[in-house]
């Protein structure tokens, strides 16, 4: 069952479970969970969310400059919507604006989620694997709710929506309280995004990254591992991203 990230973790039973396991075994250095992005990365929805925002602000009498699409995509909708509010002059507060916007994407995702190649594949084996797997985003709860129904809620052990958290991505914040969540050690993480805002979240973390670039490129480093698509990514792959960077 999908939950929400629990008030309390640090030092919870589950936690302590974890860790005398992995003193047991010797898995200190393993894979101990996977964390993964919604928007661009799990759902082929980075497009959508351009569409809502010319939609909504057409409603306002204002048309987007194209070359704005790569400004807005990946950030929190305070950071986005605020941009968009200066760039256009549009008479609309914040508040006002990140309503209108999650209205016009819920209405785009309820035509239908097409998820990324090679998504439910993924999420599949790590559920056949019992990996402990959460989905961390900077959309609302309301729209993570909606799309989890899409990719199966069976598949998290918990969800971090960017209205839920003080500083969403690119701060650590949620990526630090996915692992917190799940009992991992951050550097024991492996996290899946395809924006630059999202790369810099979980690298903040200290989180192990794989990026899927979707819109905007994203370079690979000493401590990043960059692909062309999630068909190239198994539990296999995590894992060893996760061996040899530790």
């Amino acid at each position: 069952m999908t939950s929400t990230v629990p008030a309390a973790v640090a030092g919870s039973p589950a936690l302590d479970a974890t860790r005398a396991r992995q003193s047991a075994t010797g898995e200190g250095g393993a894979l101990q969970a996977v964390l993964l992005d919604m928007d661009g990365t799990l759902v082929d929805t980075e497009g959508f969310w351009w569409e809502a925002e010319c939609e909504a602000f057409a409603t306002l009498g204002h048309v987007l400059d194209e070359s704005w699409r790569d400004i807005v995509v990946g950030g929190p909708m305070t950071r986005s919507a605020g941009f968009l509010i200066e760039a256009t002059g549009a008479d609309i507060t914040l508040p006002e604006l990140t309503v209108l916007l999650n209205d016009h994407f819920e209405a785009r995702i309820a035509r239908g989620v097409p998820l990324m190649p090679g998504a439910a594949r993924l999420l599949d084996e790590l559920a056949a694997h019992d990996i402990p797997t959460a989905l961390v985003s900077a959309s609302h709860r309301r729209i993570i709710d909606k799309i989890v129904d899409s990719l199966g809620p069976s598949h998290f052990a918990l969800t971090v929506a960017g209205d839920e958290v003080a500083r969403t991505k690119p701060h650590p914040d949620p990526y630090l309280i996915a692992a917190r969540g799940l009992g991992a050690d951050p550097a024991r993480c492996a996290v899946v995004e395809d924006t630059a805002t999202g790369v810099a979240s979980a690298e903040a973390a200290g989180c192990r990254v794989v990026a899927v670039p979707s819109v905007a490129a994203i370079a690979p480093t000493g401590g990043r591992v960059v692909v062309d698509s999630l068909e190239e990514i198994d539990l296999a792959f995590l894992r060893a991203l996760i061996t040899r960077l530790n």
